[in-house]
């Protein structure tokens, strides 16, 4: 039998520890970063991975921005960034015309991202991994100009079994959300991508969720299926068909959307996050 310890044992033991040591941010963090420390995360950022330089001036970056709100434009850069050998305007994408390859070409090089080769070749200065790290800067820049949310991306949470980043996690009205950014194709999209989201919903439990898909295909093709098998899984019985809010725009649950790039990738992404929070609002009577 094990002796227990005596409350003056206890306590004469106790006088004798240390607190834990722990890394308190420097300045106020941002509501964002906040409301996950108030929850007993470490948040870390990571440096965004974008094909710009950090010091591109005020004018450039809203320059950008406002291209990077044409779904052409997006589809344009990502295969751009895919080429970092250089490419000709018609080899970003098939789904473009010639003209207007040519035209992003020299808007790119007007904002001095990009400089002409010979042969009408040109090549990002500066080079990424993916269109990912400036689909998830977009995204978060708009959440904040557009609906004065207080936003981080890339975020890392250090949490047991529970890998990758969270791409952007936004608050306002005390609401915590956060955005599952896609910018590859949905015939991509594998079942361990869309588990690692379930997963990443599990551990922080926002009150609302999105899965973003920068696609003008029909979700209800692939991302949807995926999305509810993963979700039966988990709930282990049958789930309800998911609501159409409008076009491209799907509620799996009142707190979980799906939602696509057509048309105005933050027009989607502002009327899924408004529906959400009035499906948290209180019955006015």
């Amino acid at each position: 039998m094990v002796k227990r310890q005596t409350a003056l044992e206890i306590e004469s033991l106790a006088v004798t520890e240390r607190p834990l040591r722990r890394r308190v941010p420097a300045g106020w963090p941002g509501e964002a970063l906040a409301m996950l420390m108030r929850r007993g995360f470490r948040p870390l950022t990571t440096r965004p991975d974008l094909p710009l330089p950090q010091d591109l001036g005020r004018e450039m970056v809203d320059q950008l921005a406002e291209r990077l709100g044409h779904y052409a434009f997006r589809l344009f850069l990502r295969g751009a960034i895919q080429k970092p050998e250089g490419f000709a305007p018609k080899e970003a994408t098939r789904y473009l015309t010639a003209v207007q390859a040519k035209e992003y070409a020299q808007a790119l090089v007007g904002l001095g991202l990009a400089a002409p080769l010979p042969r009408g070749r040109y090549r990002l200065l500066w080079q990424a991994k993916s269109f990912g790290g400036t689909l998830e800067w977009y995204v978060a820049r708009e959440l904040q100009r557009r609906f004065t949310f207080d936003v981080a991306s890339g975020v890392k949470l250090q949490a047991h079994g529970v890998g990758g980043d969270f791409d952007i996690v936004a608050a306002a009205e005390g609401k915590l959300i956060y955005l599952e950014l896609k910018s590859s194709p949905p015939k991509n999209l594998s079942v361990a991508e869309v588990a690692a989201f379930f997963d990443r919903l599990k551990l922080l439990r926002p009150d609302i969720g999105l899965f973003v898909v920068d696609t003008a295909l029909r979700l209800s093709d692939k991302i949807l299926p995926m999305l509810i098998a993963e979700l039966e899984r988990r709930r282990r019985r049958p789930q309800a068909p998911p609501q159409r809010v409008e076009r491209e725009l799907w509620a799996l649950t009142p707190h979980l959307y799906a939602v696509n790039g057509r048309r105005d990738l933050m027009a989607n992404i502002g009327r899924a996050i408004a529906e959400g929070l009035r499906t948290l609002a209180p019955a006015p009577f």
